[in-house]
């Protein structure tokens, strides 16, 4: 928990330096003190509304024991089985096999299935994927996956402090605005993989068996996801890809970058792990 709160704070402190970095060049003293507000204020609303700004991107609809009865009844289950206070259960309506799980703290966690991991996948290897997202929820990986997933959509607008800055006979603030926006995306990126380490899937992949008590069944969801996902677009994550590394395999139809920004594990790796842990009695 300390760890995941260390990284938060990195993360936040780095994005408020890389604002007033970018403010400074546009429009120096002044422009970074305007930045450091600017990128301040966006922390301080992704630390409270980033779950939601997330779950709206995804148009992500909340279930209830009626509307939901057998999904709602397993997260409930399962959440009991992790000594986790019941989460807000969504679903999000895209063809794709896909989960994610959201939220600060485990008080104000949600979590979410696509309809289309839910008519693909049995009963046993649905509860494998939920009990997996539940172990982010329990390992606090979601406040520092939510924000990141925000905050690196929020960068963008950063070009819009070209407008104030630049203009009039200052031509070299406009070509700095220029090279601003061409490496921004990938500098956003690096510091987003940064923070949100692949370790924390194979945490969370040994979390949900233990939560599920059931390795294989988890292990036989993601080769199907993986197997499935890549033909199957989901429309909400190519519009907001900065929230990939969010879902149980990546969504994006291009691919993860490989070696060292991958978002995910490779699926291989993870599930030959699960199998481990069975074999062993997990």
């Amino acid at each position: 928990m300390l760890n995941n709160w260390f990284k938060t704070t990195l993360l936040m402190a780095a994005i408020v330096a890389l604002f007033g970095v970018v403010g400074m060049l546009l429009g120096g003293q002044q422009g970074m003190v305007i930045a450091l507000l600017f990128g301040g204020a966006i922390n301080l609303w992704a630390y409270w509304n980033s779950d939601k700004a997330v779950l709206r991107m995804y148009n992500a609809q909340e279930l209830d024991n009626q509307s939901g009865h057998d999904f709602y009844n397993m997260v409930r289950e399962l959440s009991q089985r992790a000594g986790l206070p019941m989460p807000r259960v969504y679903i999000v309506d895209e063809p794709q096999p896909n989960a994610f799980a959201t939220g600060r703290n485990p008080e104000h966690a949600a979590v979410a299935a696509t309809t289309g991991i839910l008519r693909m996948l049995t009963a046993r290897e649905l509860r494998g994927v939920m009990a997996h997202e539940l172990a982010h929820v329990k390992n606090r990986d979601t406040l520092i996956s939510t924000i990141s997933a925000t905050v690196a959509g929020a960068i963008s607008a950063l070009a819009q402090f070209g407008m104030f800055f630049g203009g009039g006979d200052r031509e070299r603030p406009n070509m700095i605005v220029q090279l601003i926006i061409m490496f921004l995306a990938p500098i956003a990126a690096m510091l987003i993989q940064m923070a949100i380490s692949r370790a924390r899937e194979f945490g969370a992949d040994r979390g949900g068996a233990e939560i599920s008590g059931d390795p294989e069944a988890l292990a036989s969801a993601l080769r199907k996801i993986e197997a499935h996902a890549r033909g199957t677009p989901m429309d909400a994550a190519e519009m907001h890809p900065e929230t990939a590394q969010m879902m149980i395999i990546n969504p994006l139809s291009g691919g993860d970058l490989q070696g060292l920004f991958r978002t995910h594990p490779a699926t291989e790796e993870r599930v030959q792990r699960l199998l481990e842990y069975a074999r062993n009695g997990l």
